[in-house]
């Protein structure tokens, strides 16, 4: 679970700090650093033996978040091109439309089970079943939005607001979703999110699928079973993180078909936390001892 400082004044200082930095890289660096003080409650190391979110917080505040490869795959259309590029078509998930405007988004003719997300965005999904009316408040919402501001993830800033429209992917809205962590290429840590749209719940795997005691911000559930494909999905993560420092590949199975979701560049914006924390060096050791 996600904690902050709420500490009266010191709070409301950070939101408005973080409101009015300019919009360049100097303010960028503030406002993240105000953001990682507030939910890691200190300062960011930026020496060796720091842990996931220094690293993270070292790839937002750097000019390696601004990597034209990082930008390009941030963008849900774009990362299509990439994955089919460096793994093949067959990974991705099909695409219904791109609408580039809120006048497309308006006069589209919606299939009747479909999902909506905006490409330029991270985290915001409509699902539409049996017809079921489309939140067009939301979606004009994503055409007047820069997530970059949200968060001052740079690679954000220039993506150019659309609405990819995609069909269910294994029947689902509810499938489960592998997001492995991957240093140089190398697959280090799997972390598996189920009942997303109910009771969410994540579990924390080595690549070995060794359960870990660990909590990233919600709770575990049940242990599960070793999927079928996982030397498949290790193999194809570790394709497409080859060419940067650290990147998060989510992809969806259902056991025996592998689909691209997402690769993340920051996960949690260096926010989550590890819990308990004696054990979170557990992480730590997974992800970076191998250098």
């Amino acid at each position: 679970m996600k904690k902050t400082i709420a500490n009266g004044k010191f709070d409301s200082t950070i939101v408005f700090a973080k409101r009015f930095l300019p919009k360049n890289r100097w303010g960028d660096y503030m406002s993240s650093l105000f953001t990682f003080v507030q939910y890691q409650g200190r300062f960011p190391n930026r020496k060796a033996g720091g842990d996931l979110n220094d690293f993270l917080f070292s790839i937002k505040t750097s000019k390696e978040i601004l990597n034209p490869l990082r930008v390009f795959v941030s963008d849900k259309q774009h990362l299509k091109l990439f994955v089919k590029a460096t793994i093949g078509d067959s990974y991705n998930v099909p695409t219904d439309a791109v609408l580039s405007s809120y006048e497309e988004a308006l006069s589209y003719s919606y299939p009747k089970d479909c999902v909506i997300k905006p490409t330029h965005m991270s985290g915001e999904v409509i699902f539409r079943r049996a017809g079921s009316s489309v939140d067009f408040t939301k979606v004009a919402s994503w055409f007047n939005s820069n997530y970059y501001n949200w968060t001052r993830e740079a690679n954000y800033k220039s993506l150019k607001p659309k609405i990819i429209v995609e069909p269910f992917i294994f029947g689902a809205d509810n499938c489960d979703d592998y997001k492995i962590f991957c240093i140089r290429g190398q697959p280090r840590l799997i972390v598996v999110d189920t009942e997303r749209q109910t009771s969410h719940r994540r579990n924390l795997y080595t690549t070995d699928w060794t359960f870990l005691p660990v909590e990233l911000a919600c709770p575990p559930g049940k242990d599960l079973p070793k999927p079928q494909n996982l030397e498949e999905m290790l193999r194809l993560a570790g394709e497409l993180s080859r060419d940067f420092s650290f990147m998060r590949v989510d992809l969806y199975s259902n056991g025996n078909d592998i689909l691209v979701g997402e690769l993340t560049n920051c996960p949690g914006d260096a926010r989550d936390t590890f819990e308990p924390k004696e054990n979170a060096p557990i992480i730590t050791k997974l992800l970076f001892d191998h250098n």
